[in-house]
């Protein structure tokens, strides 16, 4: 997935899991003419405008209706990328360039080589590793669509992510294993190995890690020494004060056999 401000990229990131629920929510209506797509108006009055049939407002009619919400999760593999394409060319790259929608399907190869051309070859790796069955969901010359104008694709759903972080932070509390107290919202559930290779989660095979560490930590550009159980910073990082303080230093959590095995298969990648 691919996420915009329509006016630029903001990033990249694969749909982890997708939570449904039932709830409520405000509509609110033309009194004219009866149609939703009314918006209130700031320093003008009437408040509301109708931009059906120009009707102008201060009421509108009010309406509770019964929706399901789905959420998704994709924050494993979030990767920002905010200078990489421009919004016109990122429209150009959707399969229908015109679409008002929310959500539009890419024309992924053509998006992937795009990003390719850009220089973020090793963090589109770290995406695609996530959805190792890389395919373009929906191709310019063969759309699957569904009534109504929209598109049907296939994501890739990570099952059991949740549980898995809810694990790690009942044995480890508010805590990345490299810089200690961390805000539950900025930690994540790191793997120490290809949870895309592998499929599974293991009981003892991941580590809290707060969002940037997670990054530079899949990246190699932090590893633990297993031998000395210590941070390892990559020299590119030596600029940056807040991740090269980090070298030598121990970890902020005990760690199990298992998790350690699965480090020094980390280290002998990245450092071997």
């Amino acid at each position: 997935m691919a996420l915009w401000d329509k006016e630029r990229l903001l990033g990249i990131s694969v749909v982890e899991d997708i939570q449904t629920a039932d709830t409520q929510k405000i509509r609110r209506r033309c009194r004219a003419c009866g149609r939703a797509n009314i918006k209130a108006r700031k320093g003008r009055e009437p408040l509301y405008r109708c931009q059906s049939c120009g009707a102008e407002f201060d009421e509108p009619i009010v309406e509770t209706i019964d929706i399901r919400r789905y959420t998704s999760r994709h924050d494993a593999a979030w990767t920002a990328l905010d200078t990489t394409i421009d919004g016109d060319r990122l429209r150009a790259l959707c399969v229908s360039p015109r679409s008002q929608l929310s959500m539009r399907p890419l024309k992924w190869v053509e998006f992937r080589d795009e990003l390719a051309a850009s220089g973020i070859e090793r963090a589109l790796a770290r995406v695609l590793a996530r959805a190792p069955e890389e395919q373009d969901p929906m191709p310019a010359d063969d759309p699957t669509t569904l009534g109504g104008g929209h598109s049907l694709a296939t994501v890739r759903v990570r099952r059991g992510q949740q549980k898995f972080r809810e694990h790690l932070l009942a044995v480890f509390g508010e805590r990345c294993a490299f810089t200690n107290e961390t805000p539950t919202r900025a930690l994540e559930a790191g793997h120490l190995y290809s949870y895309a290779a592998l499929g599974e989660h293991h009981r003892h095979g991941g580590l809290l890690l707060r969002r940037d560490i997670h990054r530079l930590f899949d990246d190699g550009l932090l590893a633990v020494d297993p031998t000395s159980l210590t941070a390892d910073v990559a020299p590119s990082l030596e600029p940056y004060p807040q991740y090269s303080r980090l070298h030598g230093e121990p970890l902020s959590v005990p760690l199990r056999d298992q998790q350690v095995e699965w480090l020094e298969k980390h280290w002998v990648e990245h450092r071997s």
